[in-house]
């Protein structure tokens, strides 16, 4: 019998539209109000995730190198494996797996965000209980099912197709963005002077850019699903490094606009944008949220179709996203006896790993019944398990360069696996300074994944 292999059918326009739409998702569009401008303002947070930007330019490389001599699927997994070995491929891809397979539910549950300011209480139906303060209704539950039941089926139907999707969700998602930000370009309620202080008040300048610097591993998580589909690119790997870093300029752009259009807009009653941020816990309604309201008050309520047109083809392009690199991941693990070969099994049709795709169904289904607060914890340590995998891709391509001499390679491989090392050690340590490190639930949940995954790896081992 002829063996089921991938199919090389993803174009390159296919793969920048993967990784970018995994990059940009729902907390693009929250990040202004909760993170970037009270802790840096809005040039602080221009200035931090511009660095961002170029560090995360120089892990690319590192995984342009890997790609290249490994053009398979796996990612930071099969470059682990690879150059130290099973243990620490098996430590690569426990984090790798929780950090991808999270996002799915967490963009699936997204989707009540957008009905409850948008639609009001439109799916705030059925029974109701509250999770860590967090309420759950019955039809939020249904819509974020159906979200992942739906992008399953279609993850599964073949790659092209989801290829294809994801190009038209990722058109959707900047042609929202652009229409918000020429009209904050001529409108007369976006002002320079509403731009004032540059800086997050309180707090130092580089305090503040440091601390967006620090959020760069989740801000940019996505563009590492470009190796997880290595198997199935129908083009040369040679142009994985201008898809890759077009994908990171596109996303570092798209938080940075998004951050400086929010604070150029003030609604009525509040001298600035940190009189207004200072104050959001006191207020409710659309005002609540800096980004919507700034869309309402530059465009009224076509402002604010544009921008959910934006948040929908991000939140939907993240599915399809992470469905495609979590199950090419479990794929990849079980076609090296780390995981049951059961998830490694092709669909005998569409050439996609079915299994693999239907237990992350069935794990992100369980999901929305606990509410966003719940999930968020776990969401939390996908920025350690992105840092995880861009320590280990940017070692192993210091490994191999230095075996061939390749001192380009072997400088960005060095300075990428400190800098990946030094965001985990951020997520990992507390600095009050900074407030970017895991939150104590975080931790719980941290410590248990990492029991769990020591009991698997010994039932592995025998």
């Amino acid at each position: 019998m002829r063996e089921v292999k991938l199919e090389k059918k993803l174009s390159p326009v296919n793969v920048l539209a993967l990784a970018f739409g995994c990059i940009i998702g729902w907390g693009a569009f929250v990040m202004p109000g909760n993170t970037f401008l009270p802790k840096a303002g809005p040039l602080g947070t221009a200035i931090g995730m511009g660095i961002a930007i170029l560090v995360m330019i120089v892990i690319t490389f590192n995984y342009y190198f890997m790609i290249n001599k490994f053009p398979v699927a796996g990612g930071g997994f099969t470059y682990a494996q690879n150059a130290f070995g099973k243990n620490h491929g098996f430590i690569c891809a426990w984090f790798l797996s929780l950090s991808y397979a999270t996002l799915v539910p967490m963009n699936a549950t997204a989707l009540a965000l957008i009905g409850r300011n948008l639609l009001g209480d439109f799916f705030q139906k059925g029974f109701h209980y509250t999770v860590a303060g967090y309420d759950v209704y019955l039809g939020e539950i249904l819509l974020a099912v159906a979200a992942i039941v739906l992008f399953a089926v279609l993850s599964i139907k073949g790659v092209k197709f989801a290829g294809t999707f994801q190009v038209l969700l990722t058109a959707a998602l900047v042609f929202g963005v652009l229409i918000i930000a020429g009209a904050a370009l001529i409108s007369p309620k976006a002002t320079v002077e509403n731009l004032k202080p540059a800086f997050a008040p309180g707090t130092s300048m580089w305090s503040g850019v440091f601390a967006v610097l620090a959020v760069a591993p989740w801000a940019f998580v996505g563009f590492d699903t470009v190796p997880q589909a290595a198997e199935e690119f129908c083009f040369s790997p040679q142009k994985t490094k201008f898809i890759m870093v077009i994908s990171i300029l596109f996303g570092g752009m798209v938080y940075i606009v998004l951050n400086t259009v929010t604070a150029s807009v003030v609604p009525e009653g509040y001298t600035g944008w940190a009189d207004y941020i200072q104050n959001l816990n006191q207020i409710d309604g659309m005002k609540s949220l800096p980004t919507f309201n700034a869309a309402y008050e530059l465009l009224g309520n076509v402002g604010l179709l544009f921008l959910g047109v934006a948040v929908l083809g991000a939140i939907l392009s993240g599915i399809v996203g992470f469905y495609m690199a979590t199950s090419r991941l479990l794929y990849s693990m079980a076609k090296e006896n780390v995981i049951p070969q059961w998830f490694g099994k092709l669909h005998p049709e569409h050439k996609t790993p079915a299994n693999a795709i239907l237990a992350l169904m069935c794990v992100s289904i369980i999901a929305p019944f606990f509410g966003r607060t719940a999930l968020g914890w776990l969401v939390d340590m996908s920025s350690l398990g992105a840092a995880i995998g861009y320590t280990y891709t940017s070692a192993a391509a210091f490994k191999y360069a230095r075996e061939i001499g390749d001192k380009v390679t072997m400088i960005t491989g060095a300075i990428g696996t400190i800098l990946a090392g030094v965001f985990a050690i951020l997520l990992l340590i507390p600095i009050p300074a900074l407030n970017c490190s895991l939150g104590k639930e975080s931790y719980i949940c941290l410590v248990a994944w990492i029991i769990v995954g020591i009991v698997f790896f010994k039932k592995s081992r025998k």
